[in-house]
């Protein structure tokens, strides 16, 4: 599933090119995937409408709209959000297709459909997404050691779980828990009550600099964005744990090691995270 820093990659890339454009119609080949309102309301909704770019919150889109309204959408395991002139070659499973002025359209696709959009007028409230009930965005200032020690500090569940709670930080999913818990010496199986304010700190601090970090590792022009079809993410290589299970841990050379907590997979090193001596 793209978290944050893919999330973030195509908000940098396609925002700036979806400003000022008009939408002069919108097609809907799967209607499931309007969940508010239904896809004829969508539709019509929107035909005639500016944008005025794209935002991102946590592992939420919007396609931001002139007039104050968004369409909120979540690219859940396999969507792709694509800008491509009206005669490139569709992507199968292409669902929506934004046809914007200028001869483009902004196209969504998704193999297995779990994606959705919402359209929310100004002023309205976000009951719908679960985008507003989302924490603190991991870049916030008050995404602070404090913040994370009273919002888990008394609890017994895995530390790990709780980082990917989106209602406690917002954007934090299972490949970046690994990267995160790894950056802060912290095993990710921890009860979340055992940990130290030292290591409360720790983890502040390893929260923002590691999604920093493969923010600007995943950066990549709109060419090459559109040529390979928004799927490469080009900070996969500088992933130190995630994916590397038997592999030398890169701070001890220890192999690392795969466990399951809360029925997702973790990779961690035994030695740097604390099962073994250092």
């Amino acid at each position: 599933m793209p978290e944050l820093p893919e999330v973030e990659t195509v908000r940098r890339v396609l925002g700036p090119l979806c400003a000022g454009r008009r939408i002069e119609r919108v097609s809907v080949r799967r209607p499931e995937v309007i969940a508010h309102p239904g896809a004829e309301e969508f539709c019509a909704r929107l035909a005639g409408r500016e944008t005025a770019g794209l935002g991102r919150r946590g592992k939420f889109l919007s396609i931001l709209l002139a007039d104050g309204g968004r369409v909120t959408l979540h690219l859940r395991m396999t969507g792709c959000l694509l800008l491509a002139p009206a005669d490139h070659p569709e992507e199968r499973h292409t669902h929506v297709v934004f046809a914007l002025d200028g001869g483009e359209e902004l196209r969504f696709s998704d193999m297995r459909r779990f994606g959705r959009f919402w359209l929310l007028e100004a002023g309205e409230e976000d009951v719908y997404s679960g985008a507003g009930k989302l924490g603190p965005e991991p870049f916030d200032p008050a995404l602070t050691a404090g913040y994370l020690q009273s919002r888990f500090g008394a609890r017994k569940k895995a530390v790990k779980e709780c980082l990917m709670e989106q209602e406690a930080v917002a954007g934090i999913g299972n490949i970046y828990s690994d990267e995160i818990l790894f950056a802060a010496r912290i095993h990710p199986a921890r009860a979340a009550n055992t940990l130290s304010a030292e290591e409360w700190g720790r983890l502040a601090a390893a929260i923002p600099e590691r999604l920093a970090c493969f923010i600007e590792k995943n950066a990549i022009s709109a060419e090459d964005y559109l040529a390979t079809k928004g799927r490469d993410y080009r900070n996969t290589p500088y992933l130190q744990v995630y994916g590397h299970e038997g592999d030398p841990c890169p701070a001890c050379g220890a192999p690392l090691r795969r466990m399951v907590i809360g029925g997702r997979s973790s990779v961690f090193c035994p030695r740097c995270q604390g099962d073994e001596p250092c």
